[in-house]
Parts: structure tokens; sequence; C-alpha cells
């Protein structure tokens, strides 16, 4: 898949979370929606990128965009 570039709309897609639930980025249309991308699993880079994207979380919510996180690491340190 080729890079996305900021501002563009993302290709439809659809994730499960960690109960098993399925989120499509369709059932977000008309919202603002922040979406967070990284290179590797289990590297200083993702984490780092991970604590950025998780401290700027009031900044999103501000701005009212949907930045929920779907993968099963978010959140934790």
């Amino acid at each position: 898949m080729s890079l996305i570039e900021v501002g563009r709309k993302a290709p439809a897609f659809t994730l499960q979370d960690q109960a098993g639930k399925k989120h499509a980025l369709k059932d977000l249309a008309g919202k603002t929606v922040v979406l967070y991308f990284y290179p590797k699993d289990d590297t200083s880079g993702c984490t780092a990128e991970a604590c950025q994207f998780r401290d700027q979380a009031p900044d999103f919510k501000k701005a009212k965009a949907d930045s929920s996180c779907y993968a099963h690491s978010c959140g934790q340190n």
C-alpha cells in the first residue's frame, strides 16, 4: 500500500478490537478522525510515537476528533 498524505482520504478498512468487535472506517463517515499508523511493533520508535499520540489526546478531544485506539497495546506503558 502506498503512503497516505496528511489530509487525504484513507482507504476503506475494518479492524478487530481486543473483544473481537469489528470497527470499519466507514462507520466514522462524517466525523473528524485521527488515524495513527506506525512502521513496526515493539520498537523504540513505535513506543515513542504511541506515547506522543497518547499525549495529544486532549488536543484531539478539543477538535472533536475521534482518536479511538483499536490496537492491542494502546494505553499501556
